[in-house]
């Protein structure tokens, strides 16, 4: 297997602000794995919290190239998930490069395979659960703005953790009456105030709320959950499957990102390892190309809530973007990621 990486600066139609920082552009690294004269596509979307960048991708899969290299015979779900542990195995951290390896090596064999990733697994396309849009933290005119391009998406994701987040929310609802999952990004830091403001954002139809607190603050997260009457989602608190016993029980559920937990193979397992702890998951994207969304799309009818909207929030994403209908990608029955490069 032969495998190769450019890198790609993802640029952001909007500056899109969190509670933690602003960005304006996402770093990403394209893989392709060629075998057999067909090949796989994979990427690498690296937002700057995690540590990684350009370099440090193209250090780590130049590793994982020298490894690829000495296989020869044709793919299965069993032999990706041994590549990926060896893959594991090279370097700590360089979670998203590891993602990009393991997506390419999951396209390349539902090409060799000749069907979609979501029929190799047994997964129902009709199970798709709708996906929301994401607005970042912005004034009152640019969120009327964003919210105009919002199109067929029946569900937005509102960042929070501002100095007034009932501002944002009653902007929001001057033009929509959309449901909301709300997003604090760790930005919360009062347990009664948190607390309150839920209550109200009940109100306001907002359907779940993400990491209200500090990642390591399990404390204040598990006493919020035991009292919200909305879902609470783990997302800084929650890297990888390793991650499950030890936030299980301070939250109702996960966010599961295939950049965080390197990739399909342990994404799938992370997601039946949930539902087995009772957990909720919910599976969130970086801002990432449709490569990337295409990936965890094939997964998301495990799910109960999808945020699969990174490809829409960019410029120049090299794909086609992926069938929207009434807010809910749409599985296609090409092999693979069912992904097309767009024709120059």
């Amino acid at each position: 297997m032969q495998l190769d990486f450019q890198p790609l600066l993802l640029e952001l139609k909007h500056p899109f602000r969190l509670a933690t920082g602003m960005r304006t552009h996402t770093n990403a690294m394209m893989t392709q794995i060629s075998m057999g004269g067909l090949t796989g596509y994979g990427e690498a979307a690296m937002p700057p919290y995690y540590g990684e960048n350009h370099q440090s991708a193209a250090v780590f899969l130049t590793l994982a190239a020298t490894t690829l290299q000495q296989y020869h015979y044709p793919l299965s779900a069993a032999m990706i998930t041994a590549f990926m542990q060896e893959i594991d195995a090279l370097a700590p951290g360089n979670h998203a490069a590891k993602a990009a390896v393991d997506i390419a090596l999951h396209d390349l064999w539902g090409k060799m395979e000749g069907k979609p990733l979501w029929a190799l697994w047994g997964l129902s396309p009709e199970k798709m659960p709708p996906t929301s849009f994401t607005l970042g933290i912005d004034s009152p005119d640019m969120l009327r703005k964003k919210l105009e391009e919002a199109g067929d998406f029946q569900i937005l994701k509102i960042k929070l953790g501002a100095d007034d987040d009932r501002a944002i929310i009653r902007t929001i609802r001057e033009v929509s009456d959309k449901p909301i999952y709300a997003d604090a990004n760790q930005g919360w830091q009062d347990r009664q105030a948190a607390l309150d403001l839920i209550y109200w954002l009940q109100e306001q139809q907002v359907q779940l709320i993400e990491q209200p607190f500090h990642k390591n603050d399990l404390e204040s997260s598990a006493w919020l959950t035991e009292r919200s009457p909305l879902p609470i989602i783990a997302d800084e608190s929650f890297q990888r499957m390793t991650d499950l016993n030890r936030i299980a029980g301070c939250f109702h559920g996960v966010n599961v990102k295939l950049m965080k937990c390197t990739g399909l193979s342990e994404g799938l397992r992370t997601i039946y390892a949930a539902r087995a702890k009772g957990l909720r998951v919910m599976i969130g994207c970086m801002t990432e190309t449709s490569c990337a969304i295409s990936a965890a799309a094939q997964i998301a009818p495990l799910c109960d809530f999808a945020d699969l909207d990174g490809c829409w929030l960019i410029r120049n994403n090299p794909f086609e973007m992926p069938e929207l209908a009434q807010g809910i990608i749409q599985l296609n029955n090409a092999p693979g990621l069912g992904l097309y490069v767009k024709k120059t």
